[in-house]
């Protein structure tokens, strides 16, 4: 009788912890993503059970429709490579239509780790197969975008991942970004799950779709996002390398003891401008600053802090802007879409482009008179003075030598290290805005 008594009091209690355990694991997933793990095409999802938050770990802003895409990808596979600034165990994609013109069906979508940098096979048990709302088929409308359900993955700090998508119909105009400095590739016929690399033999230097990659992490308290231009896209960086500026402060924010515990997502689009819409002048340089900072870095998953590089491009692109005021006017309402957030916003000095085919004396002032205004502290809750970091002591208005990529405007590897290592990572860590 005691013997029995013994047997079904543990019998109950294996019970209730296998019960506990299970609303663990489904009240983390259905609170932060909708899953709840039960479906086929959801047996690999969900966040885990551990106790942590969504970060994004990479992000790259969407900034045109690619050129001669009419029909979009159809029957064709894209495995897009990037590159994570932190890492988490378990992850989640954003794919976004916003330059198409059609719905965009997307039937199959993986994300795996990369077997080696740049290469587009999956290293082995890596693949997870993507689902969208439980299901593995999702359609994008025109200028919409989507996040898909998670699934565990055991993501590393600064590795390369690959996600893969697969469109079996004609889609419209793809939504990509151009200048990524990463080889991606594109396969025929769906080959989303395919971990071999070689039917990817079609390279592309572009992100198509692909707009964010978050992951679940107990390590990680957040993300800085960066609004830029093609100076935080790094436009003349090492392709393949991830030597972009914010590829040089994620690994500080990795490295460095008490440096602040943050992913860096990179909201670059070369040519973009703070007051205008570039791509009425080239369709690449995109919307403007102004009105993408909503949907590039404010509504990236788990930002902490902005910081802001833009402002150069206003000066030397048509139709330029020759009163430092206006361009001032338009980075203070970057700031204040900010702080409506309760987001921090470091921004930078404008960097020194003499030499370069679009300078002149007089539009060299402009950037001066800017940069007045940026330093006397009345425009950004903190400030990196990227100017002073990169510029030639005996020619201000030029970059040294050995910061210069050598069109005169675009930094170098060791320009680039130079502008992450002039950022104060203490002036990340602030918990509200400074009133300005």
């Amino acid at each position: 009788m005691t013997r029995n008594m013994g047997y079904a009091l543990l019998a109950g209690l294996a019970a209730l912890v296998v019960l506990v355990s299970t609303a663990v694991f489904i009240g983390v997933g259905s609170s932060d993503d909708g899953l709840n793990g039960d479906s086929p095409q959801a047996r690999n999802s969900a966040a885990p059970a551990s106790s942590g938050n969504w970060v994004g770990t990479w992000s790259a802003s969407p900034a045109a429709a690619e050129p001669r895409t009419r029909d979009g990808y159809a029957d064709m596979s894209i495995r897009n490579v990037v590159h994570t600034s932190v890492g988490g165990s378990g992850a989640r994609i954003r794919l976004s239509n916003l330059f198409g013109n059609r719905p965009l069906t997307v039937t199959h979508a993986s994300i795996a780790l990369a077997a080696a940098p740049s290469n587009p096979t999956a290293a082995a048990g890596t693949m997870r197969r993507l689902s969208f709302g439980n299901k593995p088929t999702v359609t994008i409308p025109a200028g919409g975008e989507v996040t898909s359900d998670a699934v565990r993955l055991n993501v590393p700090h600064a590795a390369d991942l690959l996600i893969t998508t697969y469109s079996p119909s004609t889609s419209g105009p793809v939504t990509y970004h151009p200048y990524a400095r990463q080889t991606s590739y594109v396969a025929e016929g769906d080959r989303a799950e395919e971990t071999g690399g070689t039917a990817f033999n079609q390279q592309s230097p572009y992100w198509r779709y692909l707009t964010g990659v978050d992951v679940w992490s107990a390590e990680t308290d957040g993300a800085v996002a960066v609004l830029g231009d093609s100076i935080t896209d790094g436009i003349t960086s090492s392709p393949g390398a991830n030597r972009r500026w914010t590829d040089f402060l994620a690994e500080r924010l990795r490295t460095e003891r008490d440096a602040p515990r943050l992913s860096v997502l990179n909201g670059g689009v070369s040519g973009n401008r703070v007051l205008v819409d570039g791509s009425k002048y080239s369709p690449n340089n995109g919307p403007s600053a102004l009105s993408r900072m909503n949907r590039d870095i404010l509504s990236r998953t788990g930002v902490k802090a902005v910081v802001i590089e833009m402002g150069l491009n206003d000066v030397i692109k048509p139709p330029r802007q020759r009163d430092p005021q206006r361009i001032v006017d338009g980075l203070r309402d970057l700031v204040r879409q900010a702080h409506a957030r309760g987001l921090r916003v470091i921004g930078s000095t404008l960097t020194p482009f003499g030499g370069h085919r679009g300078y002149t004396p007089r539009l060299d002032a402009v950037r001066q008179g800017v940069n007045e205004k940026i330093r006397q502290g009345k425009v950004f809750d903190a400030v990196v003075d990227f100017d002073a970091a990169l510029r030639d002591p005996a020619r201000p208005e030029r970059l040294r030598v050995a910061y210069d990529s050598g069109d005169h405007l675009h930094p170098s590897d060791n320009g680039y290290r130079a502008m992450a290592q002039a950022l104060d990572l203490k002036t990340l860590k602030g918990s509200s805005p400074a009133k300005l």
